[in-house]
């Protein structure tokens, strides 16, 4: 389960260090292999352990080629998807393409989504956390079946 969000360094050869706590079992259970693409709705990334992504892939493959629609979403995902693995100090490799599509600085976020991580700049996770609180302000979670019930 991927969960939190940690504040990560980006050294200039665009390496991150995993944390700690999660190293194991990517190594373990994902071959230490995790696939970073973009996210269709934010400037981050997207970083799926590896069998996490085989499912997103597999979706992705049923998608058409031919339907402008879903022909978007392949290319988009699957055009900007790189394999990284893990290296003896659980760090990964951010592409440079992939660097430049999310504006990603020295100052990071890491944010553990489950099943995923996204990879925010700093500043943007931050303008992202200001208008997500908003958002939710704003609301009305009784207008949401799946949000009505919901409680903490």
């Amino acid at each position: 389960m991927l969960r939190g969000a940690s504040a990560i360094n980006m050294d200039a050869k665009g390496r991150i260090a995993i944390p700690a706590r999660y190293r194991d079992a990517l190594r373990v259970e994902h071959d230490g292999t995790v696939v970073i693409t973009v996210d269709i709705s934010a400037a981050c990334l997207l970083i799926y352990p590896l069998h996490e992504w085989e499912k997103v892939e597999t979706k992705l493959i049923a998608l058409s080629d031919t339907v402008p629609d879903e022909r978007v979403f392949k290319r988009k995902l699957l055009g900007h998807a790189q394999d990284c693995e893990l290296d003896s100090h659980g760090r990964i490799v951010i592409p440079a393409a992939l660097k430049q599509y999310a504006n990603l600085s020295k100052k990071t976020m890491l944010v553990g989504l489950s099943n995923k991580f996204e990879m925010w700049d700093e500043n943007a996770w931050q303008e992202q956390q200001a208008k997500d609180n908003e958002f939710i302000e704003s609301i009305d979670l009784s207008s949401s079946e799946r949000l009505a019930d919901f409680s903490l």
